[in-house]
């Protein structure tokens, strides 16, 4: 796969690789997706907005440049924007590649971070010298607005100019909640939505608080993903009631939606409406509950969104969707293309079995 580099949220070239239950693979352009499902299906997607995380600074007991990616925090509620896990780096921007910025200097509770017109004091630092615990200083109003002004979206060196706010929020965005863009909403657009009306397929929504897809740092990257807050709205656990009883399939529009439906379902009494913090991790081991397919963009291996899909399909299926993906040239990263992937039903058989049965050769 190669990095997409132009942040285009629906290139007119963008493709979408299918992977179906027996482990078929196809591929097909990404606007074909209405077609790619099935009459009844239920298309669950993340509305959640992007904060502009990332702050510009200094550590103020050593002058010395900072740069704090905002990374997550403890709720969705409206007045929780004081506290956030934050990971900070050392002198250098986006253009720099994550895995070559340098540590920021040793930093320590109590230490202040001068972001712009906001101050934010350590709290505690969280097992790791890039990973902290911070507290904005001075009243809601002043830190949203300091947020707002002096914030820009998260990026990364493969796509080298400044990234835009626009750039970043899918067409239903709402709450601002995610650190990085739940980007497999990128695909939506208001004539998708009309095209899965018009095939008969539901919609609905949830807000989930995507957080940091990498840190550049392995030991902090294998903590990932961190703890993450959603809330899931009565009208969409309504909806998937109901496609549960036509015999209909949940499908996933990306990573945290997947996250969060099954998070809800593993809780007491099962998937109600309401906030909760998703702090599960899915993987081969994970028996899916709920969610029957998911869209998703294209990720590398070794990366926990890439574990996430082995939920989905047996290992030495995933190996050939990677191999499919290569193959074909497929663009990876938040502006790149797309897989939707069916669940294998002989895999969640054997799930806590760690399934790696070789199915039907395409």
């Amino acid at each position: 796969m190669k990095a997409a580099t132009a942040p285009v949220q629906r290139p007119r070239d963008a493709r979408l690789l299918v992977v179906d239950g027996d482990g078929r693979i196809a591929h097909r352009p990404r606007a074909a997706l209405a077609e790619a499902l099935a009459p009844g299906d239920l298309v669950v997607a993340n509305d959640a907005a992007t904060w502009p995380a990332s702050l510009a600074g200094t550590h103020a007991a050593s002058g010395a440049a900072v740069e704090v990616r905002l990374a997550a925090r403890r709720s969705l509620a409206a007045d929780d924007v004081r506290m956030f896990t934050a990971v900070v780096f050392g002198a250098g921007d986006h253009r720099t590649p994550t895995e070559l910025r340098p540590p920021p200097p040793p930093l320590d509770v109590g230490d202040v971070l001068a972001l712009g017109p906001l101050r934010a004091r350590v709290v505690a630092v969280l097992g790791h010298p890039r990973l902290v615990e911070l507290r904005f200083d001075g009243d809601l109003d002043a830190i949203r607005a300091g947020i707002a002004r002096h914030g820009r979206p998260v990026q990364y060196a493969h796509v080298e100019a400044p990234l835009a706010l626009w750039d970043v929020w899918t067409r239903i965005a709402g709450l601002p909640a995610a650190f990085e863009p739940p980007s497999a909403g990128f695909v939506l657009d208001w004539r998708m939505l009309d095209r899965f009306a018009g095939r008969g397929i539901a919609f609905a929504t949830l807000t989930h608080a995507a957080g940091l897809s990498s840190t550049g740092d392995p030991a902090l990257d294998a903590r990932l993903p961190l703890d993450e807050p959603y809330v899931i709205p009565a009208a969409t656990v309504a909806a998937i009631a109901a496609a549960r009883r036509r015999g209909n399939r949940v499908v996933a529009l990306g990573t945290t939606v997947a996250r969060a439906l099954e998070h809800a379902a593993s809780q007491r009494g099962g998937l109600h409406a309401g906030s909760g913090v998703a702090d599960n991790r899915i993987g081969a081991a994970t028996r899916l509950a709920l969610v029957d397919a998911i869209v998703t963009g294209t990720h590398e291996p070794a990366t926990s969104h890439h574990a996430l899909l082995a939920a989905f399909v047996a290992p030495a299926t995933l190996a050939r969707v990677d191999a499919a993906l290569e193959a074909a040239g497929y663009r990876t990263h938040e502006f790149g293309d797309s897989v939707l992937i069916e669940r294998c039903e002989r895999c969640a058989a054997a799930a806590a079995m760690r399934c790696d049965a070789e199915l039907v050769a395409v």
